[in-house]
């Protein structure tokens, strides 16, 4: 989350920025004086990557390759966050902080999701229009937010299924196809719905929830503003 100082307010709040070992990255990306947008950008990038690994399970020749894709994806997957994550403490605590920082705090995470999203519809088991249609709720259930937070309500970060809970959903699926034995894995020929096919559907319910959740939450101080407007 690549904000300027102004914004701190309106920061996702996230324990792991407690955390030691991350504040000390963030504090040696401050004095080799990476660009808090630099940042951002990567994160871009790793869940492309991310992407195209999860893909690359139902293209790979071998088990073995399949499960390595599926590690190296759940990895990325993290990675992404942690650059979120990273872009943040660089400018917020680090005092790098750019006039357009809330560009790239929201467009690379507009193009991040729907990219490992749809490439776990792609991915060995995954379903694609399920992808698809997940990827298109990530996007509206942030639209959400951003949606409240122009009419002064705040960023409503509500879940169950917001970027760090989708993240982790995926995460959860790929790190579960690449260790568990095969025997502990449904299939569609089996039971109709693989895990992967599975968490997607989990995440469009989930969004679908988070989506009401938010606009309840907005439509609620909209109403609270209007009763407390003076007449």
């Amino acid at each position: 989350m690549n904000t300027s100082p102004s914004q701190d307010s309106d920061r996702r709040p996230l324990k792991s920025r407690a955390i030691p070992i991350f504040q000390t990255i963030a504090a040696g990306l401050v004095r080799w004086r990476v660009s808090p947008n630099a940042i951002s950008c990567v994160s871009v990038l790793v869940a492309l990557v991310a992407g195209f690994l999860l893909a690359a399970t139902r293209l790979a020749n071998d088990a073995w390759t399949v499960r390595i894709c599926w590690i190296a994806s759940a990895a990325m997957i993290q990675l992404r966050l942690l650059a979120n994550m990273l872009d943040g403490m660089v400018a917020i605590e680090g005092g790098r902080g750019t006039a357009t920082g809330p560009v790239f705090n929201e467009v690379p995470d507009r193009i991040s999701d729907p990219m490992i999203i749809i490439g776990a519809g792609y991915a060995l088991g995954g379903s694609v229009e399920l992808g698809y249609v997940a990827a298109v709720m990530a996007l509206f259930v942030a639209y959400i937010r951003s949606i409240g937070a122009e009419l002064g309500a705040g960023q409503a970060f509500h879940g169950p299924m917001a970027k760090p809970h989708r993240m982790f959903t995926l995460t959860v699926a790929s790190l579960y196809c690449g260790l568990a034995p095969l025997a502990w894995q449904p299939t569609q020929a089996t039971t109709g719905m693989s895990v992967m096919a599975c968490m997607l559907a989990l995440i469009i319910l989930g969004c679908v929830v988070t989506a009401a959740r938010r606009l309840r939450y907005i439509t609620t101080y909209l109403r609270h503003r209007k009763d407390n407007q003076p007449r």
